[in-house]
């Protein structure tokens, strides 16, 4: 069986290395806002090119905390929309809604699966105070329109960075684009711990401040609340952890990129859309490629057949959100991109372990494929 992502044997190659960093962990009797999260901070901070990096203990909490802090400045209020992709991850969406605001669904351009910048614009109104872009599948939304979009609006930009550790436009960063970002940890994201994290980074430095309280029961001092918190702080073990692989994202990330070349050249069956990469386009984007999501007509036989030949696949994901249960109150909305994007994405394995030669045997099964 070729697994979709072999999260053991990815983090196995640096096993000495977790190890002596959870040891100096637990020999240092310090495990809540140490060392380690300072030392990580700093260094993803570094690495998306932004000031702060503030560790939280989720990617959700991360977007949550955002929207609170402008609340708790009085940039945002009960009622007030936000842009929002209609194909995200249902997360982006519970962000939003968790702090009494109005999500505003915005389709997805069909072939890069991010929100469509031309649409934006209708869907603003007096009551839009944010455009949260979400960088899906590693590859960043189209950020340049994006801001120019903001700026004309007076707008705050929040970017969900939650699959798109170390993507870039013309040099720049997922992290660095909007007023803030949130991104993921969690394992199976290209820069994964080995257990739920998150962080938030921004250039804000009262937006910092207040984000640092808002973690930790909204205290800036011990014994002290200015605001009314909550606990969500990214401990000293996942903090020393992340510090270790990201010394190695950049090196996964290629490698990534080698298997997407690979799946993009060598992919070549009608019943199937390969993903645009919009690096060929016009070479000022860099995909990391955190999934590889093709799409079909016939995802349940392609599925059932890649299984039967020892391939596992996975669906990112099969309801959109205005069809979920818990927003019952969106279930006869309509946006046929995405329900047509949600009804025939299915992602292919994809990994910094994935050997090149698996990934072949892939494409080959995939041009192998014939609808029954």
């Amino acid at each position: 069986m070729i697994p979709f992502l072999d999260l053991k044997n990815i983090n196995s190659q640096y096993r000495d290395d977790l190890v002596n960093a959870c040891a100096r962990v637990i020999d240092s009797g310090w495990y809540i806002g140490g060392k380690e999260l300072e030392q990580f901070e700093k260094n993803f901070a570094e690495y998306c090119g932004v000031k702060f990096a503030i560790g939280v203990a989720n990617g959700l909490d991360a977007l949550i905390l955002t929207l609170r802090a402008w609340k708790e400045f009085g940039k945002l209020k009960d009622g007030d929309e936000v842009i929002v992709p209609s194909n995200t991850y249902i997360a982006s969406i519970l962000a939003i809604t968790a702090n009494n605001l109005t999500p505003v669904l915005v389709e997805p351009d069909i072939y890069t699966y991010n929100i469509d910048s031309s649409k934006i614009e209708e869907a603003i109104t007096d009551k839009t105070k944010v455009i949260l872009p979400v960088h899906l599948y590693g590859q960043l939304a189209q950020m340049p329109e994006i801001l120019k979009i903001a700026q004309s609006h007076n707008l705050l930009v929040l970017e969900d960075s939650a699959q798109s550790h170390g993507a870039e436009i013309l040099g720049r960063k997922a992290g660095n684009w909007g007023d803030a970002s949130g991104f993921s940890f969690y394992p199976g994201k290209n820069l994964g711990a080995l257990g739920d994290a998150g962080v938030i980074t921004t250039n804000d430095d009262e937006l910092a401040n207040m984000l640092k309280a808002l973690r930790n029961y909204g205290s800036h001092e011990k014994y002290k609340n200015l605001v009314s918190g909550v606990n969500s702080r990214l401990d000293e073990i996942q903090a020393a952890m992340l510090d270790v692989k990201l010394n190695f994202l950049d090196g996964e990330t290629e490698h990534r990129r080698k298997i997407a070349s690979l799946y993009l050249t060598k992919i070549n069956n009608p019943l199937i859309q390969l993903p645009l990469n919009e690096t060929n386009v016009n070479n000022k984007k860099q995909h990391v490629w955190h999934l590889f999501v093709i799409r079909t007509k016939y995802r349940e036989a392609l599925q059932k057949y890649l299984a039967e030949n020892g391939i596992q696949t996975l669906i990112h994901y099969p309801i959109p959100p205005h069809k979920q249960q818990a927003y019952k109150e969106w279930n006869n909305l309509n946006f046929p991109i995405s329900e047509q994007i949600h009804e025939e994405v299915i992602s292919l394995p994809i990994g910094p372990t994935l050997s090149l030669e698996d990934a072949t045997k892939v494409a080959q099964l995939c041009n192998e494929f014939k609808a029954q």
